[in-house]
């Protein structure tokens, strides 16, 4: 990268962090047609956005923001971090997260490491497919699973990781050999996002029947078809930018997923374009996602805790009927993605519980949101947090925040050999977990 193209990124960065977006965009749009321009625009694919990015050194990544095919990256600004790559805007390590030494392998496909020793389970490969779209995953298979109707967790993990680097990150397969459950990693693709990114931000991901949400159903729907999963028992988390998406892809799917799981992530509806995307990042959203007016019926199909071979699509927003239980972590120092974001994710369920009542998964009617309860602690290794705990109607926890004092953008309790983790604060593996199977389908009507 030449000297005057980082001169124009930093300046962007600047305005962005002044709360100029529209000069910040047009300067990283003016930035981006200079590069491409230096790069041979006939080697460009027809009709993209700007050019694919290129490998680049730890001194040109200093402290400068880059969009690419209308995907948003911000570089890591901490001097602690060694990745020579640069990372996404919904992905960057603060200085007390752990980055990876170097960029984690391609997800496409996924690294095929030998299957582990019989009693630790196996973790497989397979690809899903979507009229021309697909999409490779892993699974992790708990040992004796043959003749017992298990959960499922899918995990969506954030930028420029893969299913190997979030296993390990956040220990989830060591707990589903513990308790007995599958899990699920989709891999976002280098082609659908230059950094792995799920697409959050882009209007053509964030509904029911469109896109990766549209994908990452089918997937689901399939892996339960096949393993014959306890269908009232399936459950969607990520990290960040596939926070961001778990929150989209529960919320727009609610007879699959009986519970959701948001870490260091976004509310659905926080963005459609990106500037939207970079004000939500920047301080959160007034106005996340809301409900469909009350008495619309719930999308086709849409039976909870019922299983089908397909998911019909339906021309709605990433909102539902169906408040589906909500467990959030956000640490309160995240300078990637703003604390508020975390509080907007509660903010949409309590809104869509408030609205329809009768159309959450546990039994509930509409009103007024309980008081909620909160409570004060501090993790084994000293980091403290605050959990605020919602209730529905049935006295059934509906939501559960988690605000982790002193974290960063990164996963609370995490593995330090997995990228963006954060090992001295609460076990965020174990306690989704816990709320998840806390939580399983009601079936309505």
């Amino acid at each position: 990268m030449n000297h005057s193209l980082q001169d124009l990124m930093r300046e962007a960065t600047r305005l962005t962090r002044d709360g100029r977006l529209k000069e910040a965009t047009a300067l990283i749009q003016r930035a981006m047609g200079e590069q491409a321009d230096a790069d041979n625009a006939p080697a460009q694919r027809p009709g993209a956005a700007a050019a694919t990015p290129r490998t680049r050194d730890a001194s040109t990544a200093a402290d400068s923001a880059l969009v690419l095919d209308g995907c948003v990256f911000e570089v890591e600004e901490s001097a602690t971090v060694s990745s020579p790559v640069s990372s996404p805007t919904n992905e960057a390590a603060p200085a007390t997260a752990r980055a990876p030494a170097t960029e984690p392998a391609p997800a496409e496909p996924p690294s095929t490491a030998p299957a582990p020793a019989t009693g630790r389970g196996e973790f497989t490969l397979g690809t899903q497919r979507r009229g021309t779209q697909s999409l490779h995953y892993k699974l992790y298979i708990p040992p004796g699973d043959a003749g017992r109707t298990l959960p499922l967790v899918v995990m969506l993990h954030g930028c420029t990781q893969n299913p190997d680097d979030f296993a390990i990150g956040t220990a989830m397969n060591e707990r589903a050999r513990e308790q007995g459950f599958f899990v699920l990693y989709p891999a976002q693709s280098q082609n659908a996002n230059p950094q792995r990114c799920w697409n959050w931000f882009k209007h053509n991901h964030q509904q029911r029947g469109s896109g990766e949400p549209a994908l990452i159903a089918d997937m689901t729907l399939a892996v339960i078809k096949q393993h014959g999963i306890d269908a009232r028992r399936v459950y969607i988390a990520g990290l960040s930018a596939g926070g961001a998406m778990a929150a989209i892809v529960g919320a727009a799917y609610p007879e699959i997923f009986a519970a959701i799981g948001v870490h260091s992530g976004l509310p659905r509806g926080a963005a459609r374009n990106l500037p939207e995307a970079l004000a939500a990042m920047k301080g959160g959203t007034a106005h996340p996602a809301g409900v469909r007016p009350s008495g619309q019926a719930r999308p086709q199909g849409a039976t909870v805790g019922a299983v089908a071979t397909s998911v019909p699509a339906a021309a709605t927003a990433p909102g539902s009927q169906v408040a589906v239980p909500t467990i959030v972590f956000h640490g309160d120092q995240d300078t990637t993605v703003h604390p508020h974001n975390g509080e907007q994710v509660i903010a949409a369920v309590l809104a869509s519980a408030a609205a329809t009542g009768a159309g959450t998964s546990q039994p509930t009617q509409p009103g007024q949101p309980r008081t909620p309860h909160t409570e004060q602690g501090i993790s084994t290794h000293g980091r403290r947090f605050t959990r605020t705990v919602h209730l529905g109607n049935a006295d059934a926890p509906l939501a559960e925040y988690w605000q982790v004092h002193g974290a960063g953008h990164a996963w609370s309790g995490g593995r330090a050999k997995g990228s963006y983790t954060d090992p001295a604060g609460p076990d965020a593996t174990r306690e989704m977990l816990r709320f998840f199977f806390e939580h399983p389908h009601t079936v309505i009507g």
